[in-house]
């Protein structure tokens, strides 16, 4: 029997499952206890109230634009989340105020939205009858967190330390060296206070002096050698303003937030794993303290999504956007998820893509092909097709007058989708001079290619069979113009269409019925399998985007078109218009054939 709470069965099971599912078998946080203040365990009840067993969180910090890592982690929160009956909160960790702005908050709303997931609505206990969003910010706790670092120092487990922050550094030691106490340590507790307050209340400058917490400067573990909890920074905050000019360190504030929302997983990166200690210390302190409800949140830590080709450090992206390299953070070759979406990817191909990606606690780099390969199978069975040319030149059938009349424009039409056939038709015309790719034509027939070439008859598609009788170049050797005959009642769909047999089939667009577009074709952004080198600009990939200028067709450009299309021959595209011009933005080809 299930329950309803039970994962869907088809969906592959992982460690984080398991845990879980373990968890929720015995009951672990179906009854927290405060041991403390009432007004700690009041502190922000907001949605609260609900019966989820299972509460789980998103926590970006807003310094950035979401990228397709953090697809990963809102995927998997969100995910688990829905499968268990429980929440997913989206928290933003807003403990930095020199690199954290409001664009990034409301870009990152936009993202997780877009992607297909919002957080959970419940009841307001402090307003009846009103309902709000499971959407926090860690500064809406500084005033609690402030509580608990005095409450640090009054237990001793916590003191100013006024060494310079390179004295820090090399008292901490390392992997072979244990740490060497500060002069700080063993002040006392009242000594410690009153200069915490001297901090908080601006008395000395940016840099004199951190709250760090009292644990063990010989721990093998370096994050437990007496780790910084604040610092003094002069900036205005987003949300706060310059109410504080002392800032949590992440390390304490997240959790701390974890715990005030009642997470019951903390899911990250393995490369918080050494942190999980010190996580579950200041935990630990505080719940003996009464300041946070018992059992407290546990952290668990899975493998990063590492793709080829990507750089997923948003220094590193922020560089790219402030040196000029694309054209900001939404540029279409970033891996940022407004990029992958104006290149025309889909919330469901990087959920697919994030699906098969696999949750585990073991690393390793995901071929870029494998995330162009989700969008393909996903657009497939919903792309319209369309036909366009990239790069054209014109064919010429001199014969067209003669056999279909001066003048004369024929109709064409072609399924919108060939395995929905419900979805109808879309008409196009064919006139004497069409438009055809570069690629079509060669003077001298190379081996395998059976499209045009003197004395070759190739089928313009869903139209008539033609054949070439000659091309014209101009001084230089470019090619201007391909000439053609048109063979007599060869329409495609229409009685003895298929007497003439041939091996080649060509798209075209007919110049009576060709809007001019920009094309551009979009790459990998670096050429690099594993870019990370100091020297990013020379991991770039010089051709990761091309730009011409093509024609489509007048249905297609007449479409208000909001999902992307598959050009037949070319790849899937996104239709837009920029400047009041028709701008075509491919964002995969049909099958890999890149090559660095």
């Amino acid at each position: 029997m299930t329950s309803a709470v039970d994962p869907d069965p088809a969906k592959p099971s992982n460690f984080l499952r398991h845990v879980i599912e373990s968890d929720l078998e015995q009951g672990r946080y179906a009854d927290r206890r405060w041991g403390g203040s009432p007004g700690d365990a009041q502190l922000h009840a907001r949605g609260m109230n609900d019966p989820a067993k299972v509460r789980l969180r998103f926590p970006p910090e807003p310094n950035g634009y979401l990228h397709i890592g953090h697809a990963k982690s809102i995927w998997l929160n969100f995910e688990l989340a829905k499968a268990y009956g429980g929440v997913c909160h989206l928290r933003f960790d807003d403990t930095n105020p020199e690199r954290e702005e409001q664009e990034y908050v409301e870009a990152i709303r936009d993202a997780v939205k877009w992607l297909g997931y919002e957080p959970a609505l419940a009841d307001d206990p402090a307003r009846p009858g009103v309902v709000v969003a499971h959407e926090y910010f860690a500064s809406d706790y500084f005033d609690f967190m402030y509580r608990a670092a005095e409450y640090l120092i009054g237990a001793g487990l916590a003191y100013v330390d006024e060494q310079s922050a390179e004295e820090i550094r090399l008292a901490r030691g390392d992997f072979n060296t244990p740490g060497t106490d500060s002069p700080f340590r063993n002040r006392s507790a009242a000594e410690n206070l009153e200069r915490f307050r001297a901090m908080r209340d601006g008395q000395l400058p940016d840099g004199a002096a951190v709250l760090r917490a009292r644990i063990d400067m010989a721990s093998p573990n370096i994050n437990l050698r007496d780790p910084a909890l604040y610092r003094i920074r002069r900036a205005t905050h987003h949300n706060t303003g310059d109410t504080w000019c002392i800032y949590p360190m992440y390390t304490y504030a997240h959790p701390i937030e974890d715990a005030l929302e009642q997470i019951t997983h903390s899911i990250c990166t393995l490369e918080f794993e050494d942190q999980r200690p010190f996580y579950d210390w200041l935990l630990d302190r505080l719940a003996e303290g009464g300041l946070i409800a018992s059992p407290h949140p546990r952290q668990y830590e899975f493998a990063r999504l590492n793709v080829t080709h990507v750089i997923t450090s948003k220094r590193r992206l922020r560089q790219l956007v402030e040196e000029g390299h694309v054209e900001g953070w939404d540029d279409p070759r970033m891996p940022t998820l407004a990029g992958l979406r104006r290149r025309g990817y889909t919330p469901e191909a990087l959920k697919l893509f994030c699906e098969r990606s696999g949750v585990t606690k073991s690393g390793g780099w995901i071929d870029y092909v494998s995330l162009e390969a989700a969008l393909r199978d996903t657009l497939d069975p919903v792309a319209p097709r369309a036909m366009a040319v990239l790069d054209p030149v014109r064919l010429v059938m001199t014969n067209w007058d003669e056999v279909m009349g001066a003048g004369f424009v024929d109709d064409c039409s072609a399924p919108v989708h060939p395995h929905h056939a419900d979805w109808g038709k879309r008409s196009f015309k064919i006139g004497r001079e069409v438009w055809i790719e570069r690629s079509d034509y060669e003077d001298v027939q190379p081996k395998g290619f059976f499209r045009l070439f003197p004395g070759n008859k190739v089928r313009l598609k869903y139209g008539h069979v033609v054949e070439c009788i000659g091309a014209t170049r101009d001084a230089e050797g470019r090619l201007v113009e391909v000439q053609a005959r048109l063979v007599p009642d060869t329409k495609s769909g229409t009685p003895g269409a298929d007497a003439v047999k041939v091996k080649g089939n060509i798209t075209w667009v007919a110049l009576a019925d060709a809007v001019p577009a920009e094309i551009r074709l979009y790459e990998r952004l670096f050429a690099a399998p594993q870019p990370g080198s100091e020297a990013l600009e020379q991991e770039l990939n010089p051709r990761s985007l091309v730009t011409s200028q093509g024609y489509v067709q007048t249905w297609l450009a007449a479409e208000a078109l909001s999902q992307p299309i598959q050009v037949e021959r070319h790849g899937y595209f996104s239709v837009v218009r920029d400047n009041g011009g028709l701008v075509l933005i491919r964002a995969a080809t049909l099958r890999d054939s890149w090559t660095p």
